[in-house]
């Protein structure tokens, strides 16, 4: 695919390793891992070779397999994370844990950056969820009636788990705005002007 060059650019940058599994011959497999920049190439694989090959890569690494294909169905099953895309046979879309809505590999970053937004999200709420009870409870249960006889009213603790609730749920409906790529500041059509450097060659672009 035309993206993939990008998607496989994108993962190194951020060090996670590229593996390319075929079941082509190793003349068409190299060609296309050159093209794609990826190092590390295992060609004239069976699907039980595919598997053994993951296998053997989870000893050590957390393995997302990608692929659509009957052939992958057992790969995208056994890996730590098994992605399919839109348009995959029937049999890799049940063995995967992650379907992605189309066949842009682009949303492989995406999915990336956003599993990562949601664990950081996770963290947050646990964080104030713990807080806010290691705070609230032990007054509610009158710890500090006998020091400075301040005891908490059932009908304020009441409202402030609510609140506490309401805090937890807000924060995780953030995810909702998630946007992987920021929106160009120039719309399709428009024209911006260029740096000084590069206005020796150009003085208008057009986006």
């Amino acid at each position: 695919r035309k993206e993939a060059k990008s998607v496989v650019s994108y993962l190194r940058r951020h060090h996670i390793d590229v593996y390319m599994l075929s079941g082509d011959n190793e003349v068409t497999s190299h060609l296309i891992a050159k093209e794609c920049n990826i190092d590390t190439v295992i060609a004239k694989v069976s699907p039980q070779e595919k598997t053994t090959t993951i296998k053997n890569l989870m000893k050590d690494k957390t393995v997302m397999m990608v692929g659509d294909g009957i052939n992958d169905a057992p790969s995208l099953a056994t890996a730590h994370v098994g992605v399919s895309i839109a348009g995959a046979s029937d049999i890799a879309t049940d063995s995967a844990e992650v379907i992605l809505m189309n066949e842009n590999l682009e949303k492989i970053p995406e999915f990336i950056k956003l599993s990562k937004r949601t664990i950081k999200n996770i963290k947050q709420n646990l964080f104030w969820a713990f807080f806010y009870n290691c705070i609230g409870i032990p007054i509610a249960a009158g710890v500090l009636w006998l020091p400075l006889g301040l005891g908490l009213s059932p009908m304020i603790g009441a409202a402030a788990m609510s609140l506490s609730s309401v805090c937890v749920v807000s924060n995780a409906l953030r995810l909702k705005f998630f946007q992987s790529t920021p929106k160009p500041a120039v719309k399709p059509g428009e024209y911006t002007v260029l740096p000084k450097e590069e206005a020796k060659m150009a003085k208008v672009v057009k986006v």
